[in-house]
């Protein structure tokens, strides 16, 4: 028995060895492919639309402008843009791993050095520290860099009105009937699919899906297995988050978290007059779940999280940072792995993707049919094609990097300022979001009950399993309301 786990064990770091090598050799490669990818969109912007399109390779710089605008990210901390002027722009957060992604080889570069220079950098912090103290000059920096792009593209948004180029989708973009019907149309809402009770409606539930998914999440799935009880009681209102799905796709916007939650306020609990709901989310849709409830926390009533990602930051670390690197760890074993760090790390060659899959995805369905005889309704597939690379790349970073400093703040909050119950499920085997997540939120919130499904994974906790969780849903919201 010694020898089988000494033999398992020796394995496995072997295993590990070679993931690590080859990781290595794959990523280097990706970082010169991204760097080429980055001209070669460059010049295809140029000739197609007659103009360069900004992107976040470029060094961060100060900008002040000279029209009332001033666009800023605070140095050495969370990066923000403040925007003065007439249309009273919020103070809207940017996530600092939109463009401050080290490649792989300058990661292993400065590690080598790291503990070198740890002593020396402490040494020097205490002196001038000491100094400061002594002089009575201790104050904070006054010091602001922001990246360029950002300045590019909240230049046409400020004071402003919209213009047709935010509307028409770029070369890149699919222009279907499915993805860009949204333009065509006055009202700048999200997608709302509403079932259930309609006439005597007694509570509402809010349905909030995950990255590169859409409402198909829910309306596929658990919509059409709850009870007839519950459909009498309950109205169900399932959405597109901005960007995915049928919702707009304006190709100006940041896709941050006060975006979002603008439009989910808009379109959904003011258009619906919500006033008391439950709330279920899914991977990504935790954190506006968390966020929203926070906002409105008299009127949740329960709140239900599906794999919630959440990774508290160890003491002295970058949050956002190390969130990227724990949800992209930038290894090519296991696949989900590497496709996560590939949208994660890598700007162009991630447009590339959706240029090849999102622009194409008619054909993609075509074939889907034809392979599968048309036996399958394939609403996984047409969520994850569904939306633009300028909505899944912000999305990403402004809302699942972004929001790791402030996870800690709402679940705080949802600690001591609500009553709601706050009920996890987690599949065993999800390598997306692992399960340690769910017991860090439950640290946090202790009464908050994690329920870890054995065998399922970060889709089939729902998919597959419907009617089971439909009834588990149902007993929730029941309890809640006693």
């Amino acid at each position: 028995m010694a020898l089988m786990d000494e033999t398992r064990s020796v394995v496995t770091r072997t295993g590990r060895f070679v993931n690590e090598v080859i990781s290595f050799i794959i990523f280097s490669i990706l970082d010169i492919l991204d760097f080429i990818l980055c001209y070669t969109f460059k010049v295809l912007d140029f000739v197609v639309e007659a103009e360069w399109k900004p992107c976040y390779c470029s060094s961060a710089k100060e900008a002040i402008t000279s029209s009332g605008k001033i666009l800023v990210s605070e140095q050495g901390g969370s990066k923000k843009i403040v925007c003065l002027s007439s249309s009273k722009i919020q103070l809207e957060e940017i996530s600092d791993t939109l463009y401050t992604r080290p490649s792989l080889v300058s990661e292993v570069s400065k590690s080598t050095f790291k503990e070198i220079k740890k002593l020396k950098v402490e040494t020097t912090t205490m002196i001038q520290s000491c100094e400061k103290i002594k002089k009575g000059r201790v104050r904070s920096s006054s010091t602001f860099t922001v990246n360029s792009t950002i300045v590019e593209m909240l230049q046409g948004k400020v004071g402003q009105v919209q213009s047709q180029h935010c509307i028409i989708p770029r070369w890149s973009d699919c222009d279907c009937n499915t993805c860009n019907s949204w333009s065509s149309s006055c009202k700048d809402t999200l997608f709302v699919k509403v079932d259930g009770a309609r006439d005597n409606v007694q509570e509402d539930v809010i349905f909030i899906h995950g990255f590169i998914s859409s409402s198909a999440f829910w309306t596929e799935t658990l919509f059409p297995n709850f009870s007839e009880s519950a459909k009498s009681k309950y109205r169900f209102l399932a959405f597109d988050l901005l960007g995915f799905g049928r919702s707009p796709k304006p190709t100006d916007s940041l896709y941050t978290l006060g975006e979002h939650l603008n439009m989910i306020e808009r379109s959904v609990l003011e258009s619906h007059k919500v006033k008391s709901f439950h709330i279920v989310a899914h991977s990504l849709g935790c954190i506006l779940a968390l966020a929203l409830a926070v906002k409105y926390k008299g009127s949740v009533k329960s709140l239900t999280l599906l794999a919630p990602p959440y990774f508290p930051a160890p003491e002295g670390e970058n949050a956002t940072q190390y969130m990227m690197r724990r949800v992209a760890p930038r290894r090519i074993w296991p696949l989900i792995s590497f496709g996560t760090s590939i949208a994660c790390w890598y700007e162009h060659i991630s447009r590339t993707i959706c240029l090849l899959i999102c622009k194409n995805h008619r054909i993609w369905e075509f074939i889907a049919k034809v392979v599968t005889r048309n036996r399958i309704r394939t609403y996984l597939m047409e969520g994850f094609w569904c939306h633009t690379h300028n909505a899944a790349w912000h999305t990403l970073h402004n809302i699942i990097c972004g929001t790791a400093a402030k996870i800690e703040g709402y679940l705080d909050k949802v600690k001591n300022n609500m009553k709601c119950s706050v009920t996890i499920f987690h599949g065993r085997y999800d390598e997306v979001i692992p399960v340690e997540c769910s017991y860090n939120v439950q640290a946090k919130v202790p009464r908050a009950n994690v329920k870890v499904i054995e065998n399922k994974d970060h889709i089939t906790i729902v998919v597959g399993r419907q009617k089971a969780f439909a009834r588990e849903l149902e007993e929730i919201w029941k309890n809640a309301s006693d």
